[in-house]
């Protein structure tokens, strides 16, 4: 395309129509770098530009409907920060999720004793042991499975309805909700390490128990391979009940997301 086409073709969009794919770009962004899945290392930044530039192109027609544009220097440089926010929200709200997963997988490999073969996720690119890399991969997996990548990208495009590009987004609620998540991170650990932490408690206090009765004992060289085998029966045997759990937090994580942007 020749200089004089390219011309032509940015004075047939207009400025405010321009101005206003870079800013829903700009909100789009964040889930290309924070959110899970969508930020994996497994695809190359040269993809994740051009979905990101795609998706970015699809919803502008939606976004700049009816939207007046400024053109002034200091108005968008507000205007931008407002995307940014807007956007890492969202790809904030889905990491929270899958954080809650990596750190149910690290607190059962802590506590079977898998810690100790540390290897590296592919996914996040840090070193992990065996339970979290599972916990991980098998998360990742039911999240595709239940199309939570469809509802995420859905999500985004109703942010638009939320708070328009040129529209007002409260801080105060954003801020509030990220803590909340943040702090819910943890909590939602527990709810999913549960039965495999309490299989693995129980056989450490029989062990505690077997070595007052016997002395003589190995408890270390005996009680470490059971308790690996324990853990990994317990880990069987709740891991079907990861796509219920992780459905009902889909759907909390992108509604709470949602709610936080026009909450007062």
């Amino acid at each position: 395309m020749s200089a004089a086409q390219a011309q032509q073709l940015l004075s047939a969009l207009g400025t405010s129509h321009i101005l206003a794919f870079f800013l829903v770009l700009v909100r789009v962004a964040p889930l290309f770098v924070i959110a899970p899945l969508f930020s994996s290392s497994y695809l190359p930044p040269q993809v994740r530009s051009i979905v990101a530039v795609a998706l970015a192109i699809g919803l502008t027609g939606v976004a700049d409907h009816g939207q007046q544009i400024p053109d002034s220097v200091v108005a968008l440089f507000g205007l931008v920060l407002e995307q940014l926010l807007i956007g890492g929200a969202l790809a904030f709200a889905l990491a929270a999720m899958f954080a809650a997963v990596q750190c149910a997988g690290s607190l059962l490999d802590a506590v079977s004793g898998f810690s100790f073969g540390a290897m590296l996720n592919p996914l996040t690119g840090t070193q992990d042991a065996i339970l979290t890399q599972v916990y991980t991969l098998l998360g990742t997996a039911v999240f595709l499975a239940l199309g939570g990548d469809g509802w995420v990208l859905k999500g985004m495009g109703r942010t638009f309805d939320l708070v328009p590009l040129t529209g007002t987004v409260r801080l105060r609620s954003v801020a509030t909700g990220s803590i909340g998540m943040f702090t819910n991170i943890f909590v939602a650990a527990l709810e999913l390490a549960a039965p495999v932490v309490l299989a693995v408690l129980v056989t450490d206090i029989a062990f505690g128990m077997l070595s007052r009765v016997v002395p003589q004992l190995n408890v270390y060289a005996v009680g470490f391979p059971v308790k690996v085998g324990v853990a990994l029966i317990a880990v069987t045997a709740s891991l079907p009940f990861l796509g219920g759990w992780m459905g009902g937090q889909l759907g909390g994580t992108v509604g709470g997301a949602l709610r936080e942007l026009t909450a007062f």
